[in-house]
C-alpha cells in the first residue's frame, strides 16, 4: 500500500488501495474476492481464517506470500488464489532461474493439485522503483517453469501495480502511464500480451478523495452519486472507481496493451483512523463494489474480477488509517454487515 506522502503526490485519479483478501463470488459472471493480509500481531490462525472464508461465501483470496500454514489450509477449499512474491524476492528470482525453478516447485506444484491458484502477482506496487527493473524477468522466469509444470493455462502470471503508475489520469480516455513507471511496464504490458494475462491493480478512490476532498465529491467516491458527475467525450462517470479503472485502461491502449484486461487486485475502504474513514462508510463503499462489478466501467462493460482489501483489521500497518481497512475484526467478528 502506498504511503501518505506519495498518496499526496498523484493526481487525484491516480490512487489505487492495496487490498490483502479476495472474495470472489459470481454475479453474473463478475468476482469478488478479499485480500488476506496478515500484518498483525492478534491474527486468527489459518485453519479458521479459511472456514470464515466459505461461510461468508467468499470464494477468492489474495495471500501476499506463500505461507504455508495458510497454503496448507486452502487444500480442498475451492478458494481461488492470487499468490504474490513478495517485492524481496524479486531480484534473486529474475537473477537465478533456478530460484525461481525452486519457488515455482515449492509454493505452486507442491500444493496444485488441491489449491486453486488463478494468478501470480510477481511484486507488488514494485513499479516504478528500486525494484522494477527485476519484475520482468522474474515473471518470466516465472512464466517459463508453470509451462514447463504444464500449468500456463491455468495460472496467469502478472505483477500489482499502484494506480501511482499513471502520468495522466484525467479525463479518464487521457489516461497514460508516466515515464518512469512506462520504462518497465511497456515491456511488462507486450508480455501480459502475449500470454493472455491481465494487469493487477489496486485502486483506492478513499486516498484520492481525502487527497482532493475540494474537488471530489463524497458521494462521487462512495457509489452514492445520484447523477453522472464526469463527463467524457461520449462517456459518463457516476463515480470515481470507474473513473481511475477507465484512465488505467487508456494508458493500456496508449502502451500498446488494447488486449490487456485489468483485475482489481485490492480495493477498500478504511472503517477508522483518518478523514472520511467511517463505518458507514466503509460499509457504503464495498457493499456498493460488490454490487457494482458485474456491471464493468462506461469504457469496458461487463463483468470485472475484484479483491476488497481487507479480510481483518492488521494492528502492525502504519499509518494508523492502514489498520482499519478489514471487514472482520481479528476475533473474527464483522466490522460491519456486508453481503458477498
Amino acid at each position: 500500500m502506498l504511503t501518505m506522502a506519495m498518496h499526496n503526490s498523484i493526481t487525484m485519479f491516480a490512487i489505487v488501495l492495496a487490498l490483502g483478501v479476495l472474495v470472489t463470488m459470481p454475479i453474473g459472471g463478475q468476482s469478488i474476492g478479499v485480500c488476506y493480509g496478515r500484518l498483525g500481531d492478534d491474527l486468527p490462525q489459518p485453519s479458521t481464517v479459511i472456514p470464515l472464508y466459505k461461510s461468508k461465501n467468499i470464494n477468492g483470496m489474495r495471500l501476499y506470500d506463500p505461507y504455508d500454514v495458510a497454503l496448507q489450509a486452502l487444500k480442498g477449499s475451492n478458494i481461488e488464489l492470487i499468490l504474490d512474491v513478495p517485492n524481496d524476492k524479486l531480484q534473486s528470482l529474475a537473477s537465478d532461474a533456478s530460484a525461481a525453478s525452486t519457488w515455482v516447485q515449492n509454493n505452486i506444484k507442491a500444493y496444485s493439485a488441491d489449491v486453486k491458484y488463478k494468478y501470480i502477482a510477481v511484486g507488488n506496487e514494485a513499479i516504478p522503483g528500486d525494484s522494477a527493473q527485476y519484475v520482468l524477468q522474474a515473471m518470466q522466469n516465472i512464466q517459463n517453469e508453470l509451462t514447463s509444470a504444464g500449468l500456463q493455462n491455468q495460472i496467469k502470471v502478472s505483477t500489482a501495480v499502484s494506480t501511482g503508475v499513471l502520468g495522466t489520469s484525467y479525463p479518464p480516455s487521457s489516461g497514460s502511464f508516466s515515464s518512469a513507471a512506462l520504462s518497465s511496464l511497456g515491456s511488462i504490458i507486450s508480455f501480459l500480451s502475449s500470454h493472455g494475462s491481465p494487469l493487477l491493480a489496486n485502486v483506492y478512490p478513499y486516498f484520492s478523495y481525502v487527497d482532493n476532498t475540494g474537488s471530489i465529491d463524497l458521494k462521487y467516491a462512495l457509489f452514492t452519486s445520484p447523477g453522472t458527475v464526469v463527463t467524457d467525450g461520449s462517456l459518463q462517470y457516476q463515480n470515481l472507481f470507474d473513473a481511475i479503472v477507465d484512465a488505467l485502461y487508456s494508458a493500456l491502449e496508449k502502451a500498446g496493451g488494447s488486449n490487456v484486461g485489468i483485475v482489481i487486485s485490492e480495493s477498500g475502504w478504511p472503517s477508522a483512523g483518518g478523514n472520511a474513514a467511517t463505518v458507514d462508510n466503509a460499509q457504503t463503499y464495498n457493499q456498493n463494489l460488490i454490487n457494482h462489478v458485474g456491471k464493468g466501467t462506461p469504457k469496458k462493460p461487463g463483468a470485472i474480477e475484484a479483491f476488497i482489501f481487507d479480510m481483518f483489521n492488521e494492528n502492525q500497518k502504519s499509518p494508523e488509517v492502514e489498520k482499519h481497512f478489514g471487514l472482520f475484526n481479528s476475533d473474527g467478528t464483522p466490522v460491519y454487515s456486508i453481503n458477498f
